[in-house]
């Protein structure tokens, strides 16, 4: 398997998620029944409404939406950063019963991530770092055979395994908890890992629900950079990257 890249699907979302956000809506605001609710809805374009009522922070609609994204190529650390995120749901490959040996790798190492750093240090860095996983693999594959084989041995043969180690993850969010996702792992600030996965997420966020989801991002977005000293610095440059223009207050 060795080096791996970053992967992420839209696997499944609301159907007509933001028609069903504007439904939802507007019940809290009308007399009518739900019927002539969802009849109204469904014959002219709700765009404006939604951005109304996103604007006066009237989220606990978006809570009726949700979006579930297949994750692969990242890391057991990216998964650590990912499931703090506690409004969600996760499906973990597991390393108790997924074994991670040379024999089912094909002679190679298991999928691991190179990180951003050690790219940046050159070829050679790489070269140290595939290596260094090559010797944990084999460590593994020691204490597997130790342990007696099998699913027996996975469990506690998986300990030598580094953060390195790839993992598949399926993740299922509401579009409200996804908005505070982007907010946090969008952010120059955060880590280079799930900043690239945050970002995809994003990108196929608005696809479905270009509305909901046309002005989502980090913080700064929408007024100053919450970081205080810490700040990237680079707020302009974030805001004609993610809405293209540069307009908003710092």
């Amino acid at each position: 398997m060795g080096e791996q890249t970053a992967k992420v699907i839209l696997l499944r979302h609301t159907p007509e998620p933001e028609e069903l956000v504007a439904m939802s809506a507007r019940l809290c605001y009308s007399p009518a029944s739900i019927e002539e609710i969802a009849e109204g809805v469904s014959r002219k374009d709700q765009a404006e409404f939604i951005k109304k009522i996103m604007k006066m922070g009237h989220h606990t609609v978006l809570e009726h939406i949700s979006f579930t994204y297949g994750i692969e190529g990242v890391s057991r650390s990216m998964l650590a950063q990912i499931t703090r995120h506690r409004i969600a749901s996760f499906s973990v490959q597991s390393q108790r019963y997924v074994g991670e040996t040379t024999f089912q790798n094909k002679g190679g190492t298991f999928g691991f991530i190179v990180p951003e750093r050690v790219r940046q240090l050159g070829e050679g860095a790489v070269k140290k770092f595939c290596s260094q996983m090559q010797q944990m693999q084999e460590w593994y594959d020691q204490w597997v055979e130790l342990f007696g084989g099998g699913r027996s041995g996975y469990e506690d043969a998986r300990f030598v395994l580094p953060n390195a180690a790839e993992t598949k993850i399926i993740v299922t969010m509401n579009a409200r908890e996804l908005l505070h996702f982007f907010n946090l792992r969008c952010c120059n600030r955060a880590q280079w890992e799930i900043r690239a996965v945050a970002n995809k997420m994003l990108e196929l966020a608005k696809g479905a629900a270009p509305i909901i989801f046309g002005e989502a991002g980090p913080r700064c977005l929408s007024g100053p950079c919450p970081e205080g000293e810490l700040s990237c610095g680079k707020a302009k440059e974030v805001r004609e990257l993610y809405l293209g223009e540069s307009s908003v207050n710092e």
